[in-house]
């Protein structure tokens, strides 16, 4: 049996800069091998991702104008968790709102974080299955196109490094290696 490792003890916190989506902390922490230092964290409240797989094994993504990235991307529907929300509602609600599909079956898929150097964004991410069309609602500050292709062909976006999106590429990728699949029913 192995040692528990001591955890981190912080000593100090100051905001620096509270944002409508982020805020930025600078962290005086004592660290599990005893030195001190000095750290700047963003805290993020979180985030829930779909990846709206069709019947016919195609995958709907939005082609969505970043400025911070410098242009467009393309990418699995995502947003931001609303204060005490449920990961796998805020997927549902976003692939809603964003591509104007509602789903029968909405499963996780995996939890991963970001940026954990610094920040303490997770995403969840699911797979939206049983999907039906109906009306997009997208908020003033989003500029988005809906794009539906074959799975196969958004992964071999991936690998040739047109689609760059994170939460996009660990999405399609884990569902390409049979992430997410449901068990079969046992005897």
């Amino acid at each position: 049996m192995s040692t528990p490792r001591p955890d981190a003890r912080e000593v100090a916190s100051r905001a620096i800069y509270e944002g409508r989506i982020v805020r930025l902390y600078e962290k005086d922490v004592t660290l599990p091998n005893g030195h001190t230092a000095r750290l700047e964290i963003v805290h993020h409240p979180g985030a829930a991702a779909v990846v709206p797989l069709h019947d016919d094994g195609t995958v709907t993504l939005v082609h969505q104008y970043r400025h911070a990235a410098g242009g467009w991307l393309h990418e699995i529907p995502a947003g931001l968790l609303e204060a005490g929300e449920a990961p796998l509602d805020c997927a549902a609600r976003e692939l809603t709102e964003e591509t104007g599909l509602t789903a029968s079956d909405v499963r996780p898929l995996m939890t991963y974080r970001t940026t954990p150097g610094f920040s303490d964004e997770v995403v969840h991410l699911f797979i939206a299955t049983g999907l039906t069309e109906g009306q997009t609602d997208h908020g003033h500050d989003e500029v988005i196109e809906v794009a539906r292709m074959p799975l196969a062909e958004a992964v071999a976006r991936v690998r040739k490094g047109e689609i760059v999106d994170g939460k996009t590429v660990i999405a399609l990728l884990a569902l390409e290696a049979g992430m997410g699949k449901q068990e079969e029913a046992g005897p």
